[in-house]
């Protein structure tokens, strides 16, 4: 369980609170965030814009790399579109700690469809730890 100033601070991102995101669970080292795609939503091809997919993505790796209070910045983030998906779908994405070191930590992403359990994209990410807390 994570401190509660820490999940209130990870709770007010701005970004994922335009966007419609809700940051569902986070707990040391893990995040889950889900949306509902909407019209405005889609590319020009009436299918999911990509950027939506790694923002979904990007708001639960940082809850999950920011959920030890210490600052942590993106250095690295690698994406695999698997699938395409549509207005209406409700995605999911998952962040998982898979290695905590000094200065920096390792993260593996997937995003779903809730509806049917099929994997989206997969990312991988790796996070720079400030020294500094931010509560």
């Amino acid at each position: 369980m994570i401190q509660p100033e820490i999940e209130n601070h990870i709770r007010k991102d701005a970004f994922a609170n335009w966007l419609g995101a809700t940051i569902e669970t986070i707990e040391p080292g893990y995040s889950k965030v889900s949306l509902r795609v909407s019209e405005s939503m889609l590319n020009f091809h009436g299918m999911t814009h990509g950027g939506l997919v790694f923002a979904l993505g990007d708001i639960a790796f940082a809850a999950a790399s920011n959920s030890h209070g210490q600052t942590a910045l993106a250095m690295n983030v690698a994406i695999s579109f698997l699938r395409a998906t549509k207005a209406g779908d409700h995605l999911v994405a998952e962040a998982r700690e898979v290695h905590l070191g000094g200065a920096t930590a390792l993260y593996d992403i997937v995003v779903t469809e809730a509806g049917n359990g099929q994997l989206v994209a997969k990312s991988q990410a790796t996070v720079y730890r400030k020294r500094t807390p931010f509560t």
